[in-house]
């Protein structure tokens, strides 16, 4: 998959391609489908298949005091859309100015000029541009004189009886209630955090259960707070069952102003500082609570342990 960065020239010189665009955070099961439908309409045009999304969220940037937390950094996303056999990502910088844009000069300049787009596929309830002002039918409108198709896709419906599509607000909505199998599901895959391991206080290791202390940025979305098994990615690629707690340690602290993620890798003795961490979460396992002592808190810790032990272990059965 090509990654182009810069949209001021033509992407395939000899080719048309068929084209999505969207956010595509998470890259869901739902986003899956539409780029399926993009890789099956350009075989069947003789076109190449591109994906357009942006180096940050809109929201980010167009309403910042309510943007969501993200369910994919940008190295992330980029990996599992390499996965989907497109033939191009185009990352378009989102600024003010790109906010500011019209959607017809959107169009022309990344969908004409950069792609020359024969075709484009999109959820049914598509919008962009300044103020979200575009939609299918104004591509449809733009599209008679451009030369390209709107294929509109009606978005995945949930399986679990609930009467909402498939949608990265929905999966956000499952991780805060701490349900992870239902946001996997959604996901199509185990949700997974990243970041640098830190020293903490070195309570778990003064307990018996060490702890890798993962510095998560704080736009990524985590879980509930609450206690989790799942699996832990060291950066050569070794993989160990784990462990995880996500929030404020109330046994220890009374105040506590953000949630923290510590892994405790099972049957695992070794250095982890400075290295960066891949975390998947896979079985819900608890919610956080204070204990009434170290003895109780201990205790419970083994239960954990053992129950993340089972679980993972089952699910490679």
């Amino acid at each position: 998959m090509r990654i182009i960065t810069d949209q001021s020239t033509r992407v395939f010189p000899d080719d048309r391609a068929v084209v999505t665009i969207g956010a595509y955070d998470g890259v869901h099961i739902g986003h899956l489908a539409v780029i399926e439908q993009v890789r099956r309409l350009a075989a069947e045009r003789g076109c190449r298949s591109a994906l357009i999304t942006f180096d940050k969220h809109p929201a980010t940037v167009v309403r910042p005091e309510s943007a969501p937390k993200l369910l994919t950094g940008p190295d992330r996303k980029i990996e599992l859309l390499e996965q989907t056999g497109l033939d191009a990502l185009v990352i378009v910088p989102f600024d003010d100015a790109q906010a500011a844009e019209s959607p017809e000069s959107f169009v022309q300049r990344v969908l004409v000029d950069c792609l020359a787009t024969a075709a484009i596929v999109v959820g049914d309830d598509f919008h962009f541009g300044r103020d979200r002002e575009g939609n299918v039918d104004l591509l449809r409108k733009i599209g008679l004189d451009a030369g390209f198709d709107v294929e509109p896709l009606e978005l995945i419906a949930r399986d679990d009886g609930i009467d909402e599509p498939v949608s990265s607000t929905a999966i956000r909505r499952a991780l805060a209630g701490g349900d992870v199998s239902r946001a996997n599901e959604m996901l199509g895959h185990p949700f997974e955090v990243r970041g640098s391991v830190e020293k903490g206080d070195q309570r778990g290791r003064l307990l018996g259960f060490p702890t890798a202390n993962v510095a998560v940025s704080s736009r990524i979305c985590l879980p509930a707070d609450g206690v989790y098994a799942g699996w832990y990615e060291r950066p050569n690629g070794d993989v160990h069952q784990c462990a995880i707690n996500v929030g404020r340690r109330p046994t220890f602290y009374e105040h506590a102003e953000i949630s923290l993620l510590e892994a405790h890798l099972l049957d695992f003795d070794g250095d982890l500082y400075g290295e960066t961490a891949r975390v998947r979460f896979v079985h819900f396992l608890r919610s956080e609570r204070k204990f009434d002592g170290i003895d109780a808190l201990i205790e419970q810790l083994r239960t954990d342990v053992e129950s993340a032990r089972t679980l993972l272990i089952d699910d490679l059965d």
